[in-house]
């Protein structure tokens, strides 16, 4: 993460190579979650809306499960 937190570059590896991808948010800084022994870690909606600028700390993932249904 950048000081000014307004820019964010993050390494990923798509199968068969990593690609680095950089973005620089005009809007403002973003909200940055804690480093975690020199990491931050974010779940795949936390990121989405991180990459998006959108306050991560609102984003809530829905789990539903369905029962399947009894054999007739």
């Amino acid at each position: 993460r950048a000081r000014r937190a307004d820019r964010i570059k993050i390494l990923v590896w798509d199968g068969s190579g990593i690609v680095l991808v950089w973005k620089q948010l005009e809007g403002g800084p973003l909200r940055w979650p804690p480093v975690v022994d020199g990491a931050v870690r974010l779940t795949p909606v936390e990121f989405a809306a991180l990459f998006d600028a959108i306050d991560w700390t609102r984003v809530q993932s829905t789990r539903r499960f369905h029962r399947p249904s009894a054999p007739a």
